[in-house]
Formats: structure tokens, sequence, C-alpha cells
């Protein structure tokens, strides 16, 4: 059996490796993923058991969609539709091997100020006091220049010390060039960054691009 590079992807040295990291991720995610918890508060968080990652981004990145996608569950993302979930962390487990975090928002034109100021504060202070965050998967529209919220949230994370990665979304909407060209961009960005992983992922949740690579990286973290 093919040992796996616990670097994931980045360090797969051979198609034998890279395969064995693929075939990780797709029975991983081929486990149930349930909802299990939300959180708007610290005192509200789960015990910090096992490996978590937490999805964040703008909130109409496709965030939801992603998580569908990468599990195979079309109504998973209901959950994190309920009110004042703006404000809240949504806890999803997969079988106990995994857990994802669905993180606020941000991004918000119309919110209140205070509901911002409250959305930064519990998000920073999950991610400075969380031991068993893995990574933090940072959504980024393919389709468009990446937001002054978006590198607001990457010195977050980097002031946190929290590893990130970028991915970026709706690719099935973007041409062949232009796509090249704002993968190579988010590339350069990820590598200014401290806390910045150096491989980005592209992906669609509506043609399932990338998603074997998706899982593959979580199925390295696992």
């Amino acid at each position: 059996m093919t040992e796996l590079p616990a670097g994931g992807l980045l360090e797969a040295r051979d198609e034998e490796e890279r395969a064995a990291l693929i075939e990780a991720g797709r029975l991983l995610f081929a486990r149930p993923c349930t909802f299990f918890t939300a959180a708007q508060a610290l005192d509200h968080l789960p015990p910090p058991e096992g490996v978590e990652v937490a999805l964040a981004g703008r909130s109409n990145v496709g965030k939801s969609s992603l998580m569908n996608a990468l599990t195979g569950q079309n109504a998973l993302a209901r959950v994190s539709h309920t009110p004042g979930r703006t404000k809240q962390l949504n806890f999803f487990t997969l079988d106990g091997r995994l857990t994802l975090v669905d993180m606020p928002g941000y991004g918000f034109a119309k919110a209140a100020k205070s509901v911002k100021e409250d959305w930064q504060g519990l998000m920073f202070n999950y991610l400075r006091g969380r031991p068993n965050l893995r990574r933090v998967l940072l959504l980024l529209d393919a389709r468009i220049e990446t937001k002054a919220s978006d590198h607001a949230v990457m010195d977050l994370l980097d002031k946190a010390a929290v590893a990130f990665q970028l991915v970026l979304t709706k690719a099935d909407d973007v041409k062949p060039t232009a796509l090249a060209a704002r993968e190579a961009e988010v590339q350069a960005l990820a590598r200014k960054h401290p806390a910045g992983h150096p491989l980005v992922l592209v992906t669609s949740s509506r043609t399932g691009r990338g998603m074997e690579e998706l899982r593959a990286e979580l199925a390295a973290l696992a």
C-alpha cells in the first residue's frame, strides 16, 4: 500500500502517490457527513476533538454549494440556512474522521456595523484559540477580483497563525485564459502570506472540477 504524503498533493512524488491521495479522499468523503452543532459564542463551541478544517469566504462565494459538492450531499447546506447563521459557526462531522466548520460569511454590504464587528470578533477568537484547527479553506470567486475584505481575512489568518489554503470557486463560469490569469494571481497572493498554503485549488461545484483534489488535500490532514 502506498504511503500517503503528509503534505498532500504538493508533496506527491509521482502519479502513484497522487492516485493514492485521490483514492483516500474518495473513501473519506464516501462517509456520511452530518450537522451536529452550531456556536454563536466561544462558550458554545464543542470540545476540540479530532481534526477540524474551516471554510470561509464572502457571503456570495458559493460556500454552501461547495460543501454540498464536496460531500455529495445536496441537502447538507440546508442546515446552515437557519435564521441568524451569519453570526454562527456550523459544525459538521464526517463520520467522526474529520470536522468541517462552516464559518460566517463576510462582506455583507447591508449588514449593520455591530454585526460585522461581532462576526469578526467571534471568528478571530475561534481561529486564535482552536488547537485542533488544522487549516482554513478560504474561498475566492474566480470570476471577480480579490476584494478588500478577502485581503483583510488573509491578514487576520496570518495574525492568528492559522494555515489557510485559497480555493477558487465558480471556475465553470470563467473562460480558460481569464481563469489561468486569475489562478496565477491568487497563487502569487498566497505566497505573500506567511500562513498561506502554496497550492491553490480551482473548483466548480456545478461540474465537480477540483473536488477530487480538495478531498485528497483534506484526507492528508484527517
